[in-house]
């Protein structure tokens, strides 16, 4: 086998199964005796693009696309590798994995390399933090590929989602890995996932200014055009509710948490890159902002997830849906002692429960002795320290066709469910 050939299946098939073939390449080209052209690509990537095109052909299969050159590589078929590369550099132009990849194929077609990202020592002191970098992106790409959910398996926090809730994200830092879920009615189904990165030092937000991302169950606010934004932010962003009233009880600090595109002049990110946000590269971030609704998409973002089936869940919904029934049915029949016992004696954050007597007196009256039925029940489940239920739904009352939506965040206290916060979100 020729050793041109033999290098590049050695790399290929580290790059595919590893995750440790990529990184910002520069070399002579002893054919040319010029730079090489990943040099000069990856050269003009760092530099700010004014004009960029978020949504060309393919936007959303770039990363796709990618692996395929490394698996042509693997399989020693360098031509339609090199011909692949040369077309997603050109559609991507700030793709900086893309460009390496084409990069040292070029090189190799003219001397052999020992390495992806083959940078001559003498100036290896000069781009090693890029490299890193662009290695760092390539291992966590490469590492959600290799470790792909189950079929058919939803992670944990879903227990359930209503009718409204058509979408749902979820973020798995570790893998710096986010995933779109499609509501169809019977369960949710697994549509599309994305790289994103993360805070600059990592996760679980505490105050203002610590560059992490926030751990915990969010929703999406509003939608936030690009032409309103700095060109930062990309192709727009998804601004989401941190902090949440968990967040506040637990005296956490900060806003401005969105998930928002890639600035001109980057295709991605590495994995560590934001303030705080969720980053991702601005055709997939297009994508989401096409497809997910405000209010009613539940944002997750966790640690690891874990992936459960489906039915694993209906034992810890029907639990719970104990409690809630409990708690309706004290509301309906006005006895507002009975009713009390279910909030926990902070309840909406700091206020005692003495304090907020008078109101839930008043929303007892309001029912007038009305049968109430809860409608488009949606349970998300975190735990962390503690165990959280947060829990919407739509209260309404018997002879009415319409009524409220409740938000309530319930917490297993000393193995009783406690209401500790309630609003009316629509």
């Amino acid at each position: 086998m020729p050793r041109l050939i033999q290098n590049l299946l050695t790399f290929g098939l580290l790059a595919f199964s590893l995750g440790l073939g990529t990184g910002q390449a520069w070399g002579k080209s002893a054919q040319h005796g010029k730079i090489s052209h990943h040099v000069k690509a990856t050269k003009a990537a760092a530099k700010p693009v004014r004009h960029v095109t978020f949504n060309g052909p393919n936007a959303g299969l770039a990363e796709a696309r990618l692996i395929e050159i490394y698996q042509l590589i693997g399989k020693a078929d360098t031509a339609r590798a090199l011909l692949k590369a040369e077309q997603l550099v050109t559609e991507f132009p700030t793709f900086a994995l893309a460009q390496l990849v084409y990069g040292d194929l070029l090189s190799a077609r003219s001397r052999p390399l020992n390495r992806f990202g083959d940078v001559p020592a003498e100036q290896l002191k000069n781009v090693s933090s890029a490299l890193n970098e662009l290695q760092d992106e390539s291992r966590m790409r490469l590492k959600a590929l290799r470790e792909r959910p189950p079929a058919g398996m939803v992670p944990a926090e879903f227990v359930q989602l209503s009718r409204y809730n058509k979408h749902a994200i979820a973020v798995d830092a570790d893998r710096s890995r986010l995933y779109l879920f499609e509501n169809r009615g019977n369960g949710l189904s697994l549509v599309a996932d994305y790289y994103i990165s993360v805070g600059k030092l990592g996760i679980e937000k505490m105050v203002e200014g610590d560059q992490r991302t926030p751990l915990g169950i969010y929703f999406v606010t509003s939608k936030l055009d690009a032409k309103n934004l700095k060109d930062f932010y990309g192709a727009g962003a998804l601004p989401i509710n941190y902090p949440n009233e968990l967040d506040l009880k637990r005296g956490k600090t900060g806003g401005g948490i969105w998930l928002h595109g890639s600035p001109p002049g980057e295709f991605s990110r590495r994995p560590l890159a934001s303030d705080g946000c969720v980053a991702l590269a601005n055709p997939d971030l297009e994508q989401i902002m096409r497809t997910v609704e405000v209010r009613s998409t539940p944002v997750l973002i966790s640690r690891s997830l874990k992936w459960v089936p489906p039915q694993s869940m209906q034992p810890r919904f029907q639990e719970f849906k104990t409690h809630l029934d409990a708690w309706l049915k004290a509301k309906s029949a006005g006895d507002v002692n009975q009713f009390s016992q279910f909030y926990a004696p902070d309840f909406n954050n700091g206020k005692t429960l003495t304090e907020w007597l008078p109101k839930l007196r008043n929303q007892v009256a309001a029912v007038q002795g009305r049968q109430l039925a809860i409608k488009d029940l949606s349970l998300l489940h975190w735990v962390d320290t503690s165990e959280t239920m947060v829990v919407t739904f739509g209260e309404v009352a018997a002879g009415q066709r319409s009524g409220s939506t409740l938000r309530q965040y319930w917490s297993r206290q000393q193995n009783q469910w406690k209401i500790i916060h309630e609003g009316v979100i629509g």
